[in-house]
């Protein structure tokens, strides 16, 4: 579970609801002073929301970059059907698609994708629906296929005790399911209220399904190196659900640019937010 280190938004973004033909979806829009060079989609993980990206914002917004942080369908402040069919990865990714659409505007610059974690499923699977809409693809903390089999029986776990328990009960239980990254000195007060209401807001039906995703997803790698899309592999020095060698390997596999983020883990985003921005800039502007 991604812990932002502030809830604070940056004077450079606001907070509203983005308006697509699926649906409107809560996001934190950034933008710079001037007119923005390029404009990135910021799609999170399992368990995550739009707020794991609040680290990045003033960054990217200083580099030039307007920058779009959304909440999934079912996700924290964007509401979803209580149903599993509605969370499958093709909705997802048409959920992306619209977003993308949403987002186009004359005079902010190409639209770069990026997802975190399980959002780097859904933004693959998006881009290989249709690539047209999107400069380039970062894959940040999320790897080829499924996730590594440790986590698959935490995942199973969590499903199962969705499936018989209430969000307020399995709450407790999560706590036993945190991964590595999550051992570390109390929280402030604000932030496990926040993340406690941001678990109790998600629906439980998007975890299910989405979950599973993560315990089948296949190699897909190479339908999407025959895209041609820019692609950027980013990742910490260790992560628990993809191991880096993986992300090393699915790097090549793709002739992606590949950064490693000393002093992080599974969320470099809110790890070490300057370093991530810095190289999410430094390859968006490359690529134009």
């Amino acid at each position: 579970m991604s812990r932002p280190p502030t809830l604070t938004l940056p004077p450079c973004a606001r907070a509203h609801r983005l308006d697509t033909e699926r649906g409107a979806f809560a996001v934190h829009d950034a933008r710079p002073d001037g007119a923005p060079i390029g404009t990135a989609l910021l799609v999170p993980g399992f368990t995550g929301s739009k707020e794991d990206f609040i680290a990045l914002l003033a960054p990217l917004a200083a580099a030039g970059f307007r920058a779009v942080a959304v909440d999934g369908r079912g996700q924290h402040e964007t509401p979803g059907p209580r149903n599993e069919q509605a969370y499958e990865q093709r909705e997802l990714a048409l959920d992306v698609q619209a977003q993308a659409r949403a987002l186009h505007a004359p005079g902010d610059g190409p639209l770069h994708l990026l997802g975190h974690s399980l959002g780097g499923l859904v933004t693959r699977a998006a881009v290989l629906r249709d690539p047209a809409p999107f400069r380039s693809l970062t894959a940040l903390s999320s790897g080829p296929a499924a996730i590594e089999p440790v986590q698959r029986t935490r995942v199973r776990m969590l499903i199962d005790a969705l499936g018989t328990m209430g969000m307020e009960q399995v709450w407790a239980a999560m706590q036993a399911l945190n991964p590595p990254e999550a051992a570390h000195e109390a929280l402030a007060p604000e932030l496990t209220a926040f993340l406690r209401q941001r678990w109790l807001n998600t629906v439980p039906e998007q975890l299910i399904a989405t979950g599973r995703q993560m315990l089948a997803e296949p190699d897909r790698v190479a339908e999407l190196a025959r895209t041609g899309l820019p692609v950027h592999v980013v990742s910490g020095t260790v992560d628990y659900a993809w191991p880096v060698p993986q992300m090393d390997a699915m790097a090549r596999r793709l002739s992606a640019r590949r950064t490693v983020v000393e002093g992080a883990e599974h969320s470099p985003n809110a790890e070490r937010p300057e370093k991530t921005a810095g190289a999410l800039a430094g390859f968006w502007s490359d690529v134009g």
